[in-house]
């Protein structure tokens, strides 16, 4: 079964195939369409809204079954004015790219002592069609505690700026040390799955 994943960003692509491989699933992403795509705000005010408004607009222009994902982050050490939030790559009203990611989240962390705790929280909808849907914003899909440092590690996957600056705090060891990036962390990918697998059923025929 392949469903149309909404997301530009080869990593995140890559990372969800893996996860859903298991279950026989394998996802298109909207730069493989090579077409025009609609213009989404994401103008929500939770993650869950910001992924739905993605995959309603998807869905609306390309006519088939469609989920998206929201991220935010969100750190232990700042105030809830503070926090990142959904705007984990928007700052001062642009997008920044991936250096301009790590240079911002390092001066960041440089002033709080040079590393902060954080936590990656994640929403889901899927638009089957245009009257059936599926969301969560389930603790499983969140990611474990990490800490985030202010000097990257030296290996770099394109999407990902923060998994280079993403320690392990029980062994005070990089990520990408350890084998596994933050982003496939095995409880992520398993709270992607159960989701899926909770819905396959009435998926069904519609795809």
């Amino acid at each position: 079964m392949n469903l149309l994943y909404g997301t530009t960003n080869p990593g995140k692509l890559a990372s969800m195939n893996r996860a859903l491989a298991p279950l026989g699933l394998t996802l298109t992403g909207l730069a493989e369409l090579d077409v025009p795509l609609p213009p989404v705000e994401e103008t929500g005010t939770t993650l869950l809204e910001n992924a739905e408004q993605k995959a309603r607009a998807y869905y609306a222009a390309f006519g088939r079954p469609v989920f998206s994902c929201d991220s935010g982050l969100y750190f232990d050490e700042l105030s809830d004015a503070e926090q990142p939030g959904p705007y984990v790559r928007r700052v001062g009203g642009r997008s920044l790219t991936d250096a301009e990611a790590q240079e911002y989240y390092a001066a960041l962390a440089r002033r709080h002592g040079g590393r902060l705790t954080g936590r990656f929280r994640n929403a889901i909808f899927l638009m089957a069609d245009g009257e059936t849907c599926f969301s969560s914003m389930d603790e499983s899909l969140a990611s474990p505690p990490f800490w985030l440092v202010e000097t990257p590690h030296p290996r770099h996957v394109e999407g990902f700026p923060l998994d280079a600056m993403s320690v392990d705090p029980a062994t005070g060891r990089y990520h990408y040390d350890m084998g596994v990036a933050l982003a496939d962390q095995p409880c992520i990918y398993e709270g992607f799955r159960a989701f899926f697998r909770g819905i396959l059923p009435q998926l069904k025929g519609k795809v």
